[in-house]
């Protein structure tokens, strides 16, 4: 056993004091990624993770697909085709650079021996991450192989400055061994994951946007937040929201009646009446390799007894936030480095609207930018520390002072009020799918309020701490989602503005948001070479 394998003794109520050259906090593909990336450039790296690394998040919940493309030919159209999707919001630099690294990184899966498909010519077939708990249960044990020290079901709770303000490390609970830790590091990778504000989604009860309130008390800033009401189609019954085998669906009103139109028109029917599908498109042949790469969609209808290609099944959009959205945290250079120094943001934590635009990047683009953006980062990041040389851990630091962790008041919230308080704001289609200037406005204000309410909160028990920072994460990321979709006054990419129903060529730019007390959002320019 490695020294950083090996775990010391402790008490219940007892803390553990760690330092690392790089702290990665979240254990997602990105996190593991990240991790896997800073300690082969010989930094010493502690990973943290909300639930078990490896076994949380949506990726290991479900599989995945992966931005690849086999024909290098075929490069030029699928850049326009994003381009168009997104709004022309993305950056061919940034897609060419995450296509490059992700063969790359496709091809280090082969040698560590992910069990890839094979296409017709008997070639790995490279897009598919299907077996969603291999891939992960693969990277956990590279990332072990590499030595990296891994704390499972250790929530971090606040980050940790040094007297300029640099991020210095993390406060944290381990929710199993009942003790708070503390790790002192050079640098710190946020690889949280987005916000499904506990929808119910697969594999995103984890996914709270608890990395974007963290960077934001540091100072950070986040960009393209209007770009955060995605939605995905799901048996009503069920928490699976892989949505591809729905094109070869048939949509019907109650009374059988064919629904024409898109997902919209499905979420404008589901406002006052139930709506089903039946997957009777798809040939003999596609039932077939449905079920063989992704087993996991047939499970909620094989425990109700539903043959899904014969028999009728209610759906519902379930609300996937920025998961499958494009907004996150800013990312300010190539490395994927935060606006604040030693901070830096990957995977669905940071924007992906440098490939994505304003469009869902779905599995397939997230599960890319997840790889290449680790890696970008571990290596910045471990560089990052190695420049600090030997003060890297000697710095005096301290709290900043999270919402809901003042310890020195004596007012409490009930989180789990807040949580339903914010999801009567964000989950309803005519509010958040459908928006207008009255419906962001109202439900801004109410938001307002309630962050407020919490603010300068403490809590009685480790586990109502991480509750009520889920509960205040969720509550701000709402925040800066309203504040910048009232902002842009436009239809772009997945941001639908009933009352300003029209793409804007004068709203070419990106929306940046933060702040905590007093929201504030901002234009920026997308790059020259765009």
């Amino acid at each position: 056993m490695s020294v950083h394998d090996s775990e010391p003794a402790f008490t219940p109520n007892s803390h553990l004091d760690l330092q690392a050259d790089v702290l990665v906090i979240g254990g997602g593909p990105a996190g593991t990624w990240a991790a896997w990336s800073a300690a082969s450039q010989g930094a010493k790296v502690i990973l943290v993770d909300k639930g078990y690394c490896g076994t949380s998040g949506a990726t290991a919940a479900a599989g995945t697909t992966v931005w690849y493309l086999s024909l290098e030919e075929n490069r030029e159209a699928e850049l326009s085709r994003r381009e168009t999707l997104g709004g022309f919001l993305s950056e061919r630099y940034w897609m060419n650079r995450v296509l490059d690294l992700t063969r790359i990184n496709l091809n280090r899966l082969v040698e560590w021996g992910y069990p890839f498909s094979h296409d017709d010519n008997g070639h790995f077939y490279l897009p598919s991450l299907h077996q969603g708990a291999e891939y992960m249960r693969l990277m956990r044990k590279q990332v072990k192989k590499a030595g990296v020290r891994i704390l499972d079901h250790s929530p971090a709770l606040e980050l940790l400055v040094d007297i300029n303000g640099a991020v210095a490390g993390a406060k944290g609970i381990s929710r199993q061994k009942g003790e708070r830790w503390t790790v002192k590091a050079g640098a710190v990778i946020l690889a949280t994951g987005g916000c499904a504000f506990l929808s119910k989604a697969l594999g995103c009860n984890v996914l709270t946007g608890d990395g974007y309130l963290m960077a934001a008390e540091a100072g950070a800033q986040l960009s393209g937040m209007e770009f955060s009401n995605a939605y995905a189609l799901t048996p009503a019954f069920a928490s699976v929201t892989k949505g591809a085998y729905y094109r070869y669906a048939t949509f019907t009103y109650e009374d059988g009646t064919v629904i024409e139109g898109d997902r919209r028109e499905i979420a404008r029917t589901l406002l006052t009446q139930p709506v089903y599908a039946c997957i009777d498109k798809a040939t003999e042949e596609q039932k077939g390799w449905m079920q063989t790469i992704q087993h996991n969609f047939f499970l909620p209808f094989e425990r109700v007894g539903i043959d899904p290609f014969t028999q009728r099944f209610p759906v519902t959009l379930r609300l996937e936030g920025t998961v499958r959205g494009t907004g996150g945290l800013q990312i300010v250079d190539e490395t994927c480095a935060t606006s604040v120094a030693g901070l830096y943001a990957v995977g669905d934590a940071a924007t992906r609207e440098l490939i994505c635009g304003g469009a869902s990047g779905g599995g397939s683009l997230n599960a890319a930018w997840a790889s290449a953006s680790g890696c970008w980062a571990g290596e910045a990041a471990a560089s990052y520390a190695r420049q600090l040389g030997s003060r890297v851990n000697q710095r005096s630091v301290h709290l900043i002072g999270g919402a809901a962790l003042c310890p020195g008041s004596n007012r409490t919230f009930d989180s789990t009020d807040a949580i339903r308080a914010v999801q009567a704001e964000v989950t309803p289609y005519d509010r958040n799918l459908f928006r207008t200037e009255q419906g962001l406005s109202e439900s801004l204000n109410r938001l307002h309020d309630l962050w407020h309410e919490i603010r300068n909160t403490s809590s009685l028990s480790d586990q109502q701490a991480i509750q009520a920072r889920e509960a205040a994460a969720m509550v701000a990321t709402a925040r800066w989602m309203y504040a910048t979709a009232l902002e842009r006054k436009e239809s772009r990419g997945m941001h639908n503005r009933v009352d300003y129903p029209q793409l804007d060529a004068k709203q070419h730019h990106r929306l940046l948001s933060g702040g905590l007390d007093r929201v504030w959002v901002k234009t920026a320019e997308l790059a020259i070479n765009n």
